[in-house]
């Protein structure tokens, strides 16, 4: 039995809300204070990652079409690009600050694979106002890592990439398969689920 998609949407915005809070608390302590236990530097990176392994199992068995597939499989492997990439650095295996720029290229690319995944217009239900939603901060928000890239040690940026992490789990938490959006429901979405 498969559960609901607005599940595994949730199970996605706990790791979201993970990530976002262990940056926040990183921008807040800074990175010299958060990195004195060397573990979690690798925290943020290899939940990136994680989080883009697990989306192949969504890609393979919670998708209801050929572009949902696409979608999903492309948040996959820009995940785990910006991860590995993250952790590379880290590590110590890449050197090159240019590496930092997979984190806001994934996230653009995260943004637009929403829009297009989402064939609704944005009042048609929950689900299709907060995909057109989430896309969106994605590919505005893209300009924090960016900038965080540009000027490493701006708290303001580092910051707002954190919040980033936070608003997404909030817009995931939200999500209903079908239920209406400010008092409005599309006819043609089907009967309420919540």
């Amino acid at each position: 039995m498969q559960p609901p998609p607005e599940v595994v949407h949730w199970m996605f915005a706990t790791g979201f809300l993970f990530l976002g809070l262990c940056l926040l608390a990183e921008a807040i302590v800074g990175r010299e204070v958060w990195r004195r236990r060397a573990w979690r530097a690798y925290l943020w990176p290899s939940t990136a990652f994680l989080m883009g392994m697990l989306m192949w199992p969504v890609m393979v068995f919670f998708t209801s079409s050929a572009v949902h597939m696409l979608a999903h499989g492309v948040w996959a492997q820009v995940m785990m690009a910006a991860g590995a990439a993250q952790l590379a650095l880290v590590r110590g295996r890449a050197r090159n600050p240019n590496w930092n720029l997979t984190v806001p290229f994934a996230f653009v690319v995260s943004g637009l694979a929403f829009l297009l995944h989402e064939q609704n217009p944005w009042l048609f239900s929950r689900s299709a106002f907060l995909h057109h939603a989430i896309g969106w901060t994605l590919i505005f928000a893209a300009l924090l890592p960016l900038a965080a890239a540009l000027r490493p040690r701006s708290a303001f940026f580092r910051t707002g990439f954190a919040l980033t992490f936070v608003v997404l789990a909030v817009l995931l938490y939200c999500d209903r398969n079908v239920a209406p959006i400010f008092g409005h429901l599309s006819p043609r979405a089907g009967e309420p689920s919540g």
